[in-house]
């Protein structure tokens, strides 16, 4: 055990994991590379569990930071924050919400708390829909919503959460049907659920689960939910904190897949929109936003800092066509993974969009879930030199993978030979 892994365990919780028998430690990092303590480099697949969205140490992102710095770091949300006005109206426009309000908080946790306030304020009601399999953050409210049980410590809450069917397209009382047939089934079942309960606040959704092992039903479902939702005044919530800012190649943001009858009532994101630093936040119809009726600030969210490096980000992210470059790796290393997949009888599926791809593991011959191979196979990738995570329902048998989207072509090939050789260590 190394000194600085000693270290970490006498002062930190239990419960705080680490990846790897031996936990690295990151240094410094470049593009779609990081490095360890010891010197050894590492193609990044995992972006610091999709935060780092566009690429290590971009230079146009450190330059905004520091200039920022090097002027004020700290205001707080009590005066006028030029930065913070400046992303609040790119990001409202972006959204597709009409009449939109963008509110900063410093996490995707945060965001979401945000969300269900609003949600059940303007509803008044606590109950809340979200889905199987799902995750929102780490919060008592984000907790309470969170469909996995590894990731959900308590079932303590102040709202009560009924759970619906359809984040999961593979597994569970519907896969054997067809796309069409399985969304009818889901929405006959959201409207039973409906039919037996006070009246819903919101339904919050993943438009593709994260931490639930990049897992989503067919595009279209969600719409389909929002005829549903409209009819019992029920609003929805996107939670793009993993599937926003064109990360899944084909849309800017999860719900556009699902855009039939409009966006989303609230949004929230974080992650790769600060490119590392601290950014989340909320974007809801304005009526919804308003809807509190006493005071709120946020102490860090909206900082100079941080809104100097989303708004260099942002800017990079567009002015390169990161979203098309998404698509294009994105569906190249697919189709790579995929190949890889069918000569593995450990591999169940491989399946995501975009630069959002999740591997499921099961034991060979079997439908089981196999979280000792997940664990093999991040094992092998780092000594091989690739990063990865992982996740999943099913005891934590999905392999996760999204790089920067920046990634090359030629990066893509690399990660996938580095894969391919982990993935034969577990046959």
């Amino acid at each position: 055990m190394s000194s600085l892994h000693h270290r970490h365990l006498a002062v930190s919780p239990e419960w705080l994991a680490l990846y790897y028998r031996h936990p690295l430690e990151i240094t410094h990092g470049e593009g779609r590379h990081v490095w360890d303590a010891d010197g050894k480099r590492y193609l990044d697949f995992f972006g610091g569990i999709l935060t780092t969205m566009t690429a290590h140490a971009l230079p146009e992102v450190t330059k905004a930071v520091t200039e920022q710095a090097g002027r004020i770091i700290h205001t707080s949300t009590l005066y006028l924050n030029r930065p913070m006005v400046e992303l609040a109206e790119r990001i409202a426009t972006l959204s597709g919400i009409p009449d939109a309000r963008v509110f900063f908080t410093t996490s995707g946790t945060e965001a979401n708390d945000t969300a269900l306030l609003l949600a059940t304020t303007y509803r008044g009601s606590n109950q809340i829909l979200a889905m199987r399999n799902s995750y929102h953050g780490r919060s008592f409210s984000a907790v309470a919503i969170t469909g996995n049980k590894a990731w959900s410590p308590t079932s303590l809450s102040p709202l009560q959460t009924l759970y619906v069917h359809g984040g999961v397209r593979t597994r569970g009382p519907y896969a054997e049907l067809s796309d069409a047939q399985f969304i009818k089934a889901c929405v006959a079942d959201l409207e039973d659920l409906l039919g037996h309960t006070r009246a819903a606040a919101a339904l919050i959704a993943e438009p593709i689960q994260g931490v639930g092992g990049f897992t989503s039903p067919p595009d279209g479902l969600f719409a389909a939910f929002r005829e549903v939702l409209n009819r019992h005044g029920v609003l929805w919530i996107s939670d793009e904190v993993q599937t926003g800012w064109g990360r899944t190649g084909e849309h800017f943001w999860g719900w556009q897949a699902h855009s039939r009858n409009g966006p989303p009532d609230i949004l929230t994101f974080a992650k790769g929109i600060g490119n590392g630093m601290s950014i989340g936040g909320v974007v809801a119809r304005a009526d919804v936003m308003n809807c509190l009726d006493a005071n709120s600030i946020s102490t860090f969210g909206g900082s100079p800092v941080t809104m100097a490096a989303g708004l260099a980000n942002l800017s990079y992210l567009l002015d390169h066509d990161l979203q098309g470059n998404a698509r294009r790796v994105g569906g190249l290393l697919l189709e790579r993974l995929r190949a890889i997949g069918a000569g593995s009888e450990c591999v169940r599926e491989v399946r995501g969009r975009g630069l959002m791809i999740g591997i499921e593991l099961v034991k060979p011959g079997t439908d089981e879930a196999n979280p000792e191979a997940a664990t093999a196979v991040l094992e092998a990738a780092r000594e091989g030199g690739l990063l990865i995570g992982k996740g999943g329902a099913h005891n934590t048998s999905v392999l996760r993978i999204a790089p920067p989207l920046s990634l090359s072509i030629a990066e893509a090939e690399e990660g996938a030979k580095i894969l391919a050789a982990a993935l034969r260590t577990v046959g």
